[in-house]
């Protein structure tokens, strides 16, 4: 897979943000269709996909007819006011070429804590060049053939794993000693399955996006102080979280003594609530609202090529039914702490949890797996 940065280009001419009619005609007429979009990369990254959708009207979705109107789904366009009665009615459009079934789909999200420029450095990414870039947070997303459920899996970046090319190292150093395709190919390695898509974002942005929101309430279950930035405080039950607390929120493991095992934890509890907020019907019927959100992430966020608005599109369609309450989130179970030969803390693999989801993968019993393990809500 070629992991590359979308063209610079495609954001320049942003959408009217006063209502929806720059949209697909199909697409309006779906109120769902940003939850599917959500779904499908359960968070922030997803703002690619909604402002993949504003590029449809200039890419490769319905044709305008000659007064402006698309004419998707057998519509008829209104002839403007200038046109004479005997203007000639146009064709009626062509029928859609039929789908293929739908197949499962594996997409590696990365979390990078970049050290500098995003930009600058996704670049580098893209093109597999080493960087000063960690891979704190690892997310393989399967998203099954039935379209039914997302499932998330997250990978904890101490995990001691094959790099291919490289050895042994922690699994996160792959995004580190060759950018993108290195880290796909090292997820690949691990379950033994393909990766069809990767993205990239960068924690900073999540201190806008959650801004964009109106802020965003977790339910904190561990209550700590974070040594990060601020020293935000975080009390046990409901806390309200602007920017700045989650960006500490998400990033804390010091504070725990489990460390990055209650961080995953909090990542996946952040990231349900974010998408439940965004998900919300007051959110979604405020096109303004979304259009700022999608402004704001997309310096943030990198997706390889291969997800084009065409694909995009599709895929969010697929998932059309796919809510919060559909995605499952848990981590994959380890075999302990360690140290490497050279003295690195590690954490171990458990060969037979890896060996049971890479099946899971392969066979589309993923479901299975997880209610065989009790997994539902997270672990």
């Amino acid at each position: 897979m070629d992991n590359q940065s979308d063209p610079e280009g495609a954001a320049e001419s942003k959408p009217p943000q006063g209502n929806l009619a720059w949209l697909p005609a199909w697409l309006r007429r779906q109120p769902t269709w940003l939850k599917a979009a959500l779904a499908m990369v359960l968070v922030i990254a997803l703002g690619s996909t909604v402002y993949a959708f504003s590029q449809m009207g200039r890419g490769g979705s319905p044709a305008p007819t000659a007064s402006g109107v698309s004419t998707a789904e057998g519509a008829t366009a209104t002839p403007s006011p200038t046109e004479t009665a005997t203007a000639p009615a146009p064709a009626p459009p062509a029928p859609p070429a039929p789908e293929p079934p739908p197949t499962a789909l594996n997409i590696l999200l990365i979390g990078s804590d970049s050290r500098g420029d995003f930009r600058a450095e996704e670049a580098q990414a893209a093109a597999g060049t080493p960087a000063d870039q960690r891979a704190d947070v690892l997310m393989l997303i399967h998203i099954p053939a039935d379209r039914q459920k997302v499932y998330g899996i997250s990978i904890m970046r101490d995990t001691w794993a094959t790099i291919p090319g490289y050895g042994q190292a922690k699994i996160n150093a792959g995004l580190e000693l060759g950018g993108t395709p290195l880290m796909v190919r090292t997820v690949e390695t691990l379950f033994n399955t393909r990766i069809d898509h990767a993205v990239m974002v960068d924690f900073k942005g999540l201190w806008d996006a959650t801004n964009a929101l109106g802020g965003v309430d977790v339910n904190v279950t561990v209550p700590f102080t974070s040594t990060h930035d601020t020293r935000h405080y975080f009390p046990a039950g409901i806390n309200r979280l602007d920017g700045g607390a989650a960006l500490e929120f998400v990033r804390e493991r010091y504070a725990f003594a489990d460390g990055d095992f209650q961080r995953i934890r909090n990542q996946q509890t952040f990231l349900k609530a974010f998408i439940g907020k965004f998900m919300s019907e007051g959110t979604l019927s405020n096109p303004s609202t979304v259009m700022l959100l999608v402004n704001t992430l997309r310096p943030y966020v990198l997706v390889d090529p291969g997800l084009t608005p065409e694909t995009l599109v599709r895929l969010a369609y697929s998932l059309r039914e796919v809510g919060p309450e559909d995605a499952v989130m848990f981590r994959l179970p380890d075999g302990g702490f360690g140290f490497s030969t050279d003295g690195q803390a590690i954490v171990y693999q458990n060969p037979g949890a890896v060996g049971a989801i890479s099946a899971a993968l392969a066979n589309g019993t993923l479901a299975d797996y997880v209610a065989a393990n009790g997994f539902q809500g997270g672990n």
